[in-house]
């Protein structure tokens, strides 16, 4: 009986142990994050409620680029779905690996592109009765880390740079980097390795195109499209 009551927390611990890494790349960015919106005018409280409500670190940027530069309201909230329009991809995969619940839809806030990505990897490794538990340690680790690295950075990023202005330069590639030890195992798969290989080369192109601003949909809807290509060459190729 003691085992049953515990082990949702046991469970939960897991998530939040093997989600510490995450933090590597989600602190420096939440400091750049706290920095940049106290330098548009926003204050503490408000750059925390960003990142408490939104938490969506590319579209969190945008949003306080767009409010301090007078963008409307309404292009403001299209541009920010349009950003997080990846989700309605991140959803169904996972929902195939995780049991059903009435606090999914409060839970799904917690989802970010690498709570995803682990996600992905451990959860089929798990247990069904932990995989609940686990994904509710590993995300709320990840939303409570973002939330405070915003409130430090409003507060003192400025200070931090001010005395050790290197940080400043590599804050922010923190995050590029914590996602290229997510896939980087992923090039070991032909399969994968397709994909995002053709996902980087149209980025890079469109980047030098000039299309920046919708390099990174237009990227990964073209690395998808392998994806789902090489799969289907697979199937039809005979035996």
């Amino acid at each position: 009986m003691n085992h049953a009551i515990h082990s949702p927390w046991r469970s939960a611990l897991q998530g939040v142990r093997e989600a510490i890494p995450l933090l590597g790349g989600y602190i420096p960015v939440a400091l750049s994050f706290g920095l940049v919106a106290s330098q548009a005018g926003f204050s503490t409280l408000e750059a925390t409620a960003i990142s408490a409500l939104i938490y969506a670190g590319a579209s969190q940027f945008l949003f306080v680029g767009m409010i301090a530069t007078g963008a409307p309201l309404w292009l403001v909230v299209a541009m920010t779905l349009l950003i997080n329009v990846r989700h309605v991809v991140y959803g169904p995969n996972l929902a195939e690996l995780l049991p059903r619940s009435r606090h999914w839809p409060w839970l799904m806030h917690g989802l970010t592109d690498q709570v995803f990505a682990l996600a992905l990897t451990r959860l089929p490794q798990l247990p069904d009765v932990k995989r609940f538990s686990w994904f509710v340690g590993a995300s709320l680790l990840a939303w409570a880390a973002w939330i405070v690295g915003t409130t430090v950075g409003a507060t003192a990023g400025e200070a931090f740079t001010a005395r050790w202005p290197l940080l400043g330069e590599i804050m922010p590639f923190a995050l590029p980097a914590l996602f290229l030890t997510m896939v980087a195992p992923r090039f070991t798969n032909k399969r994968w390795a397709a994909a995002m290989g053709c996902a980087i080369l149209a980025a890079l192109g469109l980047t030098i195109a000039g299309w920046s601003n919708v390099a990174i949909p237009l990227a990964a809807a073209c690395g998808a499209l392998c994806f789902y290509t090489v799969k289907l060459q697979t199937q039809r190729r005979p035996v």
